[in-house]
C-alpha cells in the first residue's frame, strides 16, 4: 500500500460519515428550535430547508477541507496544524456567508427572537468547522494506527512462519549419517535387496518431510505411517535388537497432529536408550483421547533420565536439536495449550508424553 493511499480516508467511508454527521446536525438544530424557540407555522418548513441547505453547503466545504488536508499531509505536523486552522477559518467564513444569503432569501425574520436565533447559528460556524477538522484528524490517525497494527501482526505471522520453517527443516544429520552408513555397509556385504529397501524407505521419508509445511497438521494415522517408515529404516540397522509395539485407540486415528511430531522423539529414544544397550530394547507408542485432549506416549526400556536430569513432571532431557525443535514447534502452534513431559518409567526406561488439544479434520 503506497503512502498516498494512506493519506485518505476511503471515499465511500468519508461520505457515509458526512451524511450521518451533517444530517444529525439538521436534526439536532430542528429539535432544539422546536423545543426552545418554537417558530411560526409558516416559518417552520422554510427554516428546515435552510438548515438542510446549510448542511449541504457545509458538506461540500468540508470535502474541500479533506482535499486540502490530504495535499499537505506529508509536510509534517506543524504544516498540518497551520492548514487545519487556516482551512477551518476560511470554510467557516464561507459557510457563514452562505447562511446569511439563505436566510435573507428564504426566511422573513419578523421578530428579534428569530434574528437572535440565526445570529447564534452563524456564531457556531467556526467551532463546528474546527470540530469537523478535529474529528477528521482523529479518524485519520486511528486509520493509520490500524494499518500499522495490521502490518505488525502480518510481520509477526511471517516471522513465526519463518521460524517454523527453520525448525521444521533441521533434519538431524546424525540420522542421515547413520542411515547412509548402514546402506553403505549393506552394499559392501552385497545385501542389495536390503540396501534397496532401505534407500526406498529413506526416499519416501525424506519426500514426506519436504512435502509438508511446518504449519501443516496431518492425521495421527498418517503421522504413524511416516514414523513406521523411519522405524523400518532403523530396524535395518538394529535388526531384532529393536522391538516395536503400538497401542493406538481406533477413535483417535483421525485426530490432527503437527507433521513430523513423533520422529524426533523416537530418534531420541533410539539414540539415548536402545543404542546404549547391547541387547537392544523395545519402544512402545500409545495414543488415546481423554476428554478434549489427545495423549501420545512413547516409552522405551533404556536407562531413562539420570537423577540430575529428572525433576518429576517437568523433567526435560539435555538440550538437543530434535527435542528443542519439537518443543519450539509446539509452542509456536499451540502457545501454552500443550504439554511435553519426560518421566522415568518403572522399573527402567523413559516415558515421553505429549498432550495436545484434540482436533479432527
Amino acid at each position: 500500500m503506497g503512502l498516498d493511499s494512506l493519506t485518505k480516508i476511503p471515499f465511500s467511508q468519508f461520505w457515509v460519515h458526512q451524511l450521518i454527521g451533517w444530517s444529525s446536525l439538521v436534526g439536532i438544530l430542528s429539535f432544539l428550535t422546536v423545543v426552545f424557540s418554537p417558530p411560526r407555522i409558516e416559518f417552520f418548513f422554510p427554516l428546515i430547508f435552510v438548515y438542510a441547505a446549510s448542511a449541504a453547503v457545509a458538506a461540500i466545504l468540508t470535502w474541500g477541507l479533506r482535499a486540502l488536508y490530504c495535499a499537505v499531509w506529508h509536510r509534517g505536523f506543524i504544516i498540518r496544524f497551520f492548514f487545519a486552522g487556516f482551512g477551518s477559518t476560511l470554510a467557516a467564513l464561507l459557510w457563514q456567508g452562505v447562511q446569511i444569503y439563505l436566510v435573507n432569501i428564504f426566511l422573513d425574520l419578523d421578530t428579534a427572537r428569530e434574528r437572535e436565533l440565526f445570529a447564534s447559528f452563524e456564531f457556531f460556524s467556526l467551532p463546528l468547522m474546527q470540530l469537523w477538522s478535529g474529528l477528521y484528524f482523529i479518524l485519520k490517525y486511528n486509520q493509520l494506527f490500524r494499518i500499522e497494527k495490521e502490518k505488525s501482526l502480518r510481520s509477526e505471522a511471517l516471522a513465526s512462519e519463518a521460524q517454523l520453517l527453520m525448525l521444521r527443516y533441521q533434519l538431524n544429520p546424525h540420522f542421515l549419517f547413520n542411515t547412509l552408513n548402514a546402506i553403505s555397509t549393506l552394499v559392501l556385504t552385497k545385501a542389495t535387496d536390503q540396501a534397496n529397501e532401505m534407500v526406498t524407505k529413506l526416499s519416501k521419508f525424506l519426500r514426506y518431510s519436504l512435502d509438508h509445511s511446518p504449519l501443516d497438521r496431518v492425521t495421527l494415522e498418517h503421522e504413524l505411517e511416516t514414523s513406521k517408515l523411519y522405524l523400518d529404516i532403523e530396524k535395518v540397522r538394529f535388526g531384532e535388537h529393536l522391538k516395536l509395539t503400538f497401542d493406538i485407540e481406533s477413535n483417535v486415528e483421525k485426530s490432527l497432529v503437527p507433521t513430523m511430531l513423533l520422529q524426533p522423539i523416537i530418534e531420541n529414544s533410539i539414540k539415548h536408550g536402545i543404542s546404549r544397550n547391547e541387547a537392544g530394547g523395545e519402544i512402545s507408542i500409545k495414543a488415546a483421547r481423554k476428554m478434549n485432549s489427545l495423549i501420545l506416549e512413547l516409552t522405551d526400556d533404556g536407562p531413562g533420565l539420570s537423577d540430575g536430569e529428572s525433576d518429576g513432571l517437568n523433567a526435560s532431557l539435555p538440550a538437543g536439536v530434535g527435542i528443542n525443535n519439537i518443543r519450539s514447534r509446539l509452542r509456536e502452534i499451540y502457545a501454552d495449550a500443550y504439554e511435553l513431559v519426560f518421566v522415568n518409567s518403572e522399573p527402567r526406561g523413559l516415558i515421553v508424553r505429549v498432550i495436545l488439544p484434540y482436533e479432527e479434520r
